[in-house]
């Protein structure tokens, strides 16, 4: 049987905050994948080693974990006031899809630098040197997000001495608004509710419960639950539930049940092909832990601990746009994450998660009865780690 040869597309691998993944520009894609489809998500599973049973991602640029198995696509703006569209698709590790259903706000860090690199920012822009602000249309979300990109010799600056827990090296900071951070499928708290009581049926050897949660669209749909509740501390690392393959079933079918509650899913086996949203994540009290790099954790460091879960592991730091989730529950009062940390108003909040701290701010108010955030702001870093071509067989191409 005759094979083709590979298809090469020019695409860069950058790291963004606790995240990496293969960049493009849409132009850049073969015909057939500018525009979203099969071959589409073909290609980008194919570039990043899915589905691989293996659960390894040999044969491809991902590196077997939620974290790792991302890819972007920026294009020219289609909204007036922006510098870039930016589309990102988590890609499942060992089953065939692509979920669109939301943002990175790790990658998003990285966005900004490359609509620079790439000529999307217009030169009259970027200054010799100094702070360039990127207007970022977030297209999953339908959401503008602001990146106030280092700029040194009218190049952008990588690197730095910003330490982020869950990076080994500094870099340059990058200071990221996600604006209006509620997610934009329906209202901040689409129950009405800054707590519910989420009824999970049996599951296993779990019999069936009621558990507090707060279910909020902010930077990304999330379930937030009580740590004591479901028999957790709240300082546990990935070493301690990510070998425990009845425990993560189990937090995947609380967080099925939670997206039916949320209006995200009408049945239970469409978060099957969701699963980048809704996050679920458990919240404690500060207390001391040591992290996942050896570091000390103080109670003193923090005002709340926070896990949580992505593509049905736990996380090895924390997701960017969970981090936004956090910063406007914590902003909430009353929220399970605002009475973890202590209660009353607040406009930052310092979490602790596996793999160190991080603070996060955003304001919220209430506006004719509903709560609503104007912003969310936080710190990243990134770098280019590699440029050039990523191969793909060329029968992905005639799909």
């Amino acid at each position: 049987m005759a094979h083709l040869p590979q298809i090469k597309i020019p695409a860069t691998y950058i790291r963004g905050g606790t995240s990496k993944g293969v960049f493009f520009r849409r132009e850049d894609l073969p015909e057939a994948a500018q525009q979203p489809g099969a071959i589409r998500d073909a290609i980008l599973m194919r570039v990043v080693g899915s589905p691989d049973p293996y659960g390894q991602q040999i044969d491809g640029m991902g590196n077997a974990s939620s974290s790792t198995s991302k890819t972007v696509i920026v294009d020219r703006p289609s909204v007036a006031g922006h510098d870039v569209d930016y589309l990102f698709g988590q890609v499942a590790i060992d089953k065939p899809f692509v979920d669109w259903s939301g943002n990175c706000g790790n990658l998003t860090a990285a966005v900004g630098a490359f609509a620079i690199m790439s000529g999307y920012v217009a030169a009259e822009k970027i200054p010799q040197n100094g702070i360039c602000t990127v207007h970022i249309w977030q297209k999953n979300i339908s959401k503008t997000i602001v990146a106030h990109v280092p700029i040194t010799n009218g190049e952008v600056q990588e690197t730095g001495d910003f330490e982020l827990d869950g990076v080994t090296f500094p870099a340059a900071e990058v200071v990221i608004e996600f604006m209006d951070p509620a997610d934009g499928e329906g209202s901040m708290f689409p129950t009405g509710n800054v707590v519910d009581q989420l009824e999970v049926p049996a599951f296993g050897d779990k019999p069936a419960a009621s558990y507090q949660a707060t279910m909020i669209n902010a930077g990304i749909p999330t379930i937030f639950l009580n740590a004591a509740d479901i028999g957790y501390s709240g300082t546990e690392l990935q070493k301690d539930l990510n070998s425990n393959a009845e425990a993560l079933a189990w937090f995947e079918h609380v967080r099925a049940h939670g997206a039916i509650k949320m209006g995200l899913i009408k049945e239970l086996d469409e978060a099957k092909t969701r699963q980048h949203t809704p996050k679920i994540a458990f919240v404690a009290p500060a207390k001391a832990y040591t992290s996942s790099s050896g570091k000390d954790i103080a109670e003193a460091d923090i005002d709340v601990c926070v896990r949580a879960l992505s593509m049905g592991k736990l996380h090895h730091a924390m997701m960017g746009t969970a981090s936004v989730a956090i910063a406007t529950a914590a902003a909430v009062p009353g929220t399970l994450v605002n009475l973890a940390a202590g209660g009353g108003d607040r406009t930052s909040v310092t979490f602790g998660h596996p793999s160190g701290t991080l603070k996060v701010g955003a304001e919220a108010r209430l506006v004719d009865g509903d709560w609503t955030a104007t912003k969310a702001v936080m710190s990243r870093s990134a770098r280019v780690m590699m440029e050039g071509w990523v191969r793909v067989p060329g029968e992905l191409g005639t799909l």
